[in-house]
């Protein structure tokens, strides 16, 4: 019965964002003050509805209902709770059921917290966000619905992928999708913004908490993931540029750029235009990025591989939307005429730069995502587009960034000398040349890759420290300490995710060119060096879990003899869905990680090991971090919470509904 109202309660919902999609358009377009208030009351009772049809699947995966297709499929009574819980999302029907619920909650919040907005823009942003959210309504009911009933329930489950039972990927997909789809409300706003005819400084202001929110957790979702790939799959590494790992990376790139580009239009009304496009690019990626996941076109740890026919729906709503919004933008273009005039050395100029170098950094990484599939279409070969070609054509356009971020954060708006600018740059200038001499002859006879890093981030961390300091204008070093308490929490958060930018740049850096890595074949009882450390397998034994068997071993790291720490990395196989999985064990440190995999046995006795030591690896999550903190500053900031009134829009004179 639970089951039925929550498929109920959905059906219900796109009913109501087919209401909530039309009758708000046509009263803003008309200027009825009642069907426009039809908005928000619509948009509350779509959120409720989808989240009573999540809670009711969320109760059949939580109390084993085997007479629902897709707990099933993906659920088993011996799973743990929190693995029956995080099974709801842990397959395609109910992932997508979760976007629909995110998708809805956006539009919520719009209706509850946007009260300030002018009511034609509020409506419009609301009847296109439901729009969105009608399409994928839609989507869910035609072809993916979750609340399919067996006619014969069986007595068990088929469990859930084994990759998927981690604390990692339980809470990465949430995270994931509140970016995907918080950047839904970018969209929504530049396509009110392009059919009411204005993009203004009040625009900007109320289009960037949203997009802040979304770029933050999408942060916390690239790095959640890049931390269970490292410690979960086994082969040590981080980031493998997988075409789902850059699905999640693109939007993030290029919701990035418009963070930065929306500050020139609220600062100075300049590059409407490109900030309208690249609201439409950001939301634009992350469907592309659904339809990579979901097609059924790829093959990855991270995919939901389906049929073709659901690609081809992500496609036409990719086509409708994006393409929709493009025309719409074509047709208005004159109207967003930029009305801002600055130099070629000013802070305007330092965030378009910004701007090319991430919005080419995302380019680089969907040709060589998409690539190999239209290479396979027209040339009927399969194409390996690999880690070295992003490295290489990736790598220097983010360097590049890196190294002009510090220089255009204090630059003045307009015009401005680059001499007298660089001024309180010159001392951090030195002191990262001197940091990257410094590491370059510590790691003598090794690339020049740690080197650079270390420029990066102690130009990163030191320019945000300046980038602060400026701002406390002159006066005794008390004065301005207590001056620097005082800065907007914008300001702070700027400082605090560029110096984020750097950690995660060093750790990426450092981790590549000094890791150490031992691949043996270990005989139990036996001692082997691992760079500074003697690693002993002390022993293997067989160990049971509550849905999984393991063989877990016992590694002791030992460190000048001195004992470091215990290891017990596992090799498990999960009986129900006959799949086996490694389990790293890994000490973790401030400086290093002690990384140990197991193998399996061999012929001739002994166990195969795989040994690695991760020098800084934990900065790169830490620095992600960092990044989303700066984020989360910035969201707390006194001027987003009363954006609203930045600008006191005419409306259309109100008149009676016929």
């Amino acid at each position: 019965m639970i089951v039925e109202l929550g498929h109920f309660a959905l059906i219900l919902a796109a009913a109501v964002s087919l209401v909530q999609a039309v009758v708000p358009m046509i009263g803003a377009q008309k200027g009825w003050r009642g069907w426009m208030a039809v908005a928000e009351p619509a948009a509350s009772a779509q959120f409720f509805l989808t989240a009573v049809a999540f809670a009711a699947l969320t109760y059949a995966f939580v109390t084993s209902d085997f007479s629902l297709r897709l707990v099933v499929l993906n659920s088993h009574t011996d799973k743990p709770m929190l693995y029956k819980i995080s099974g709801v999302w842990g397959n395609h029907e109910g992932s997508m059921l979760l976007w629909v619920l995110i998708l809805t909650l956006f539009g919520a919040c719009a209706a509850w917290f946007g009260q300030g907005l002018p009511p034609g823009l509020r409506a419009r942003v609301l009847s296109v966000q439901s729009a969105i959210s009608l399409a994928f309504f839609a989507f869910i009911l035609f072809t993916s619905n979750p609340f399919t009933r067996l006619a014969v329930p069986p007595m068990n489950g088929q469990d859930l992928n084994p990759l998927l039972q981690d604390p990692g990927l339980a809470f990465h997909p949430p995270f994931l999708y509140l970016g995907y789809v918080g950047l839904s409300m970018a969209f929504s706003f530049a396509v009110a913004a392009l059919i009411e005819g204005r993009v203004d400084a009040a625009w900007a202001r109320w289009v960037r908490p949203w997009t802040l929110a979304a770029w933050v957790f999408l942060t916390i979702g690239i790095a959640l993931g890049s931390w269970w790939a490292y410690y979960e799959l086994g082969w040590g590494g981080f980031w493998f540029w997988d075409p789902v790992e850059n699905a999640s990376f693109m939007p993030w790139l290029v919701a990035a750029a418009l963070l930065h580009s929306a500050i020139v239009v609220e600062k100075r009304e300049a590059l409407k235009s490109w900030t309208v496009l690249l609201a439409i690019l950001a939301f634009g990626f992350s469907l592309i990025g659904t339809f990579i996941v979901r097609s059924g076109v790829i093959t990855s740890v991270h995919a939901f591989a389906n049929d073709p026919e659901r690609g081809v729906f992500i496609l036409v709503i990719l086509a409708v939307f994006v393409g929709g919004a493009l025309t719409l933008f074509a047709a208005r273009a004159q109207a967003m005429e930029a009305k801002g005039v600055f130099s070629l050395v000013s802070r305007e100029s330092a965030l378009v730069l910004n701007n090319i170098l991430l919005a080419v950094a995302a380019f680089v990484v969907f040709i060589g995502t998409i690539w190999p599939l239209v290479g396979e279409m027209l040339l009927g070969r399969k194409l390996s587009v690999g880690a070295p070609f992003f490295n290489m054509a990736f790598t220097p356009f983010f360097v590049a960034l890196a190294a002009v971020l510090p220089i255009g954060a204090i630059l003045p708006w307009k015009r401005a000398k680059l001499g007298r600018t660089m001024q309180p740059l010159w001392g951090v200038l030195a002191l990262s040349m001197a940091a990257g001499a410094l590491t370059f002859a510590i790691q003598t006879g090794r690339s020049a890759l740690a080197p650079v890093g270390m420029i990066l981030f102690v130009w990163l961390v030191g320019g945000a420290i300046v980038d602060l300091f400026t701002r406390t204008g002159r006066g005794d070093w008390s004065s301005r300490l207590r001056r620097l308490s005082n800065l907007p929490r914008a300001d702070w958060g700027k400082a605090v995710a560029h110096a984020g930018l750097g950690v995660t740049m060093f750790g990426i850096a450092a981790l590549t060119a000094w890791q150490q890595e031992d691949i043996r074949v270990a005989q139990v009882g036996e001692t082997f060096p691992v760079g500074a450390y003697e690693i002993t397998l002390a022993g293997v034994e067989q160990v049971e879990g509550p849905n999984f068997n393991s063989i877990q071993a016992e590694m002791r790291v030992f460190r000048n003899d001195r004992a470091v720490a215990t290891l017990y990395p596992q090799k498990r196989v999960y009986p129900v869905a006959a799949m086996p999985t490694t389990e790293a064990a890994i000490d973790n440190g401030f400086l290093r990680d002690v990384y140990v995999v197991i193998g399996d046995p061999q012929q001739g006795g002994g166990w195969a090991v795989r040994t690695y030591i991760k020098p800084f690896a934990n900065w790169i999550w830490a620095g992600s971090i960092i990044m989303a903190l700066g984020g989360l500053l910035s969201l707390t900031d006194r001027r987003y919470r009363v954006a609203a009134g930045a600008r006191k829009m005419t409306t259309p004179k109100a008149v009676a509904a016929e």
